[in-house]
């Protein structure tokens, strides 16, 4: 798998062929650099995990040789995988003043702040890690210091874009500077490994100030109390809201913690310098419902977000009804489809008038479409192009929209290892990968047994049974069974089982019991097994306790 000689090589753990759990390798003469380190979600099709990351098993045995983390932006999907993984990573990290204001407060919460070597890069800035030379581009995206990457090496030079678009109005930082690319087009680029979320979106996306514009005209129409839910991290919006509400008379108030994590992230930065103090959630009572806006968070529709706890009518210190509007300042995330509606639903239901990006021009993406990625390939003209960032129609899209550039495109999955240099590029090995679901405060590997256990529990219950046997290895009394989200204890199919349950325990020998064996626990589950099988067609996860009496 390592190189004993200098070689230039590529390696996604994570990120590619999905949208979310960042995790990008580069080698370099034996040497590894990481870039960036984030989460992904569940979403419907995994309802037993909320949060992911990528399994860092590869690279961790690797950590004497791994030269350092730079995170390329403070998108969740980029950074939010930080504390959770260092311990296994130990590596300096390396982030922009913004970024890394927002990994110091998740680092202080994991008690990481004093062990974690954070080192801030200036915006434009240098830094050479072992043969990588690294260059930081400021790019304009939706989130305060976004840079890509320009890694030189004696193999050749890769851009590595983290995420991006073109903005001329981008109301917060600087735009996209096109010579910045230009100039590396002209010195040669070996590999451009770029953003493909909005591949397959003909056009370019639109700026940021005329979001601004759209927001105020949309707020000063409205009465009640307004709701607007956006990504927490964008900076620019949250301060297009303040301002629309400040031009409507309104206060505005903050709602939910990780909205109120960047609002002191970017004050400490320098932003948000034009938008007054935030009121807190106690305040919310104290003000007009026509004088009030609520940025809250939940775009996503996040089971546990304030947004849905507000449309659930469960939230402590925010209710919504009739005359109210909730705003979505937002896109639909791949995957949360069915979770976002289910928010407008409940919405709707309380009688809260619901106005998304369908409706009015709410919101602008982040990401190129695909008029910016031939603007971009213009300037930087790689020999490869090397998508990622997207799911595997975005990833095709964009390969596609490469090769009619005339740009060889090399499709990857998570795990590829991507040759570079010396010779043709190619695929030449495979590392392993996997996923890591967070549980609590731990982590487990979401191919393992617990995880596995959660899903087949999710899908055909759980049956748990406690049976009496004397020392003669005879069953006493009637077995108690407890069958969660299967049957009622009361109802005739619980009595069925229990009765087919018994009958079979009958038909273990007593010597069995006797012995005390795990033989006898295995043949009584076993037992419960064929007794569900028969009754239920289902096969839950079953565990059966024996008492000695």
């Amino acid at each position: 798998m390592d190189a004993a000689t200098g070689d230039l090589a590529f390696l996604p753990l994570g990120g590619t062929g999905e949208i979310g759990i960042n995790l990008n390798l580069y080698r370099c003469d034996g040497k590894w650099l990481a870039v960036d380190c984030g989460i992904g979600f569940g979403g419907a099709e995994m309802p037993e995990v909320e949060i992911m990351l990528a399994d860092p098993s590869f690279i961790a045995e690797r950590r004497a040789d791994l030269l350092g983390l730079v995170i390329t932006h403070a998108h969740e999907d980029h950074l939010g995988g930080v504390h959770w993984l260092w311990r296994q990573l130990r590596c300096p990290v390396y982030a922009s003043p913004f970024a890394a204001a927002v990994l110091r407060r998740k680092l202080a919460e994991a008690q990481l702040l004093n062990e974690v070597p954070l080192h801030v890069v200036p915006l434009g800035g240098s830094l050479t890690l072992g043969p990588f030379a690294l260059r930081f581009l400021p790019v304009s995206h939706s989130v305060p210091e976004a840079q890509a990457l320009a890694i030189e090496t004696r193999l050749g030079r890769i851009v590595h874009t983290g995420d991006w678009k073109l903005d001329d109005t981008p109301l917060i930082g600087p735009a996209t500077d096109a010579s910045l690319f230009q100039a590396l087009g002209d010195a040669g680029v070996l590999a451009l490994v770029c953003d493909s979320t909005n591949a397959m979106v003909e056009g370019s996306v639109g700026s940021e100030a005329t979001v601004r514009e759209s927001l105020a005209e949309l707020v000063a129409e409205l009465s009640g109390r307004v709701a607007v839910t956006c990504f927490s991290s964008n900076v620019a919006r949250i301060e297009s809201i303040a301002l629309a509400a400040r031009d409507a008379g309104r206060s505005v108030a903050l709602v939910g913690r990780s909205l109120r994590n960047i609002d002191a992230a970017a004050r400490a930065c320098g932003y948000l310098t034009e938008v007054p103090p935030f009121l807190s959630e106690d305040d919310l009572d104290d003000v007009p419902d026509d004088n009030l806006l609520m940025i809250i968070t939940g775009s996503q529709g996040e089971p546990r977000s304030a947004l849905a706890r507000v449309a659930a009518d469960q939230h402590r210190n925010l209710a919504l009804g009739e005359g109210d509007t909730v705003i979505f300042s937002s896109r639909v995330i791949p995957g949360n489809e069915r979770a976002i509606s289910l928010v407008e639903d409940n919405l709707v239901r309380r009688g809260v008038r619901v106005i998304t990006a369908d409706d009015r021009l709410t919101h602008v993406s982040g990401h190129p479409a695909r008029d910016d990625l031939r603007k971009l390939y213009g300037w930087v003209r790689p020999r490869i192009a090397i998508p990622v960032h997207g799911e595997w129609r975005h990833l095709t899209a964009h390969a596609e929209l490469a090769q009619s550039l005339g740009v060889r495109s090399v499709l990857l999955e998570n795990g590829d290892v991507l040759a570079l240099a010396p010779g043709r590029p190619d695929v030449v090995d495979s590392a392993p990968v996997g996923r890591l679901a967070i549980d609590g405060a731990r982590l487990l590997p979401l191919a393992g047994p617990v995880m596995a256990a959660r899903r087949r529990i999710g899908f055909n219950g759980v049956v748990l049974a406690s049976v009496a046997v004397n020392q003669q290895g005879r069953v006493v009394g009637a077995p108690r069974i407890s069958a969660p989200g299967l049957f009622d204890a009361d109802e005739p199919e619980a009595a069925r089982v229990q009765t087919e349950f018994v009958s079979l325990l009958g038909e273990i020998p007593p010597a069995l019991a006797r012995a005390d064996s795990d033989e006898y626990a295995e043949s009584a589950r076993a037992a419960l097994r064929r007794a569900l099988g028969r009754r239920l067609q289902k096969r839950p996860l079953v565990d059966v306790h024996i008492l000695k009496v």
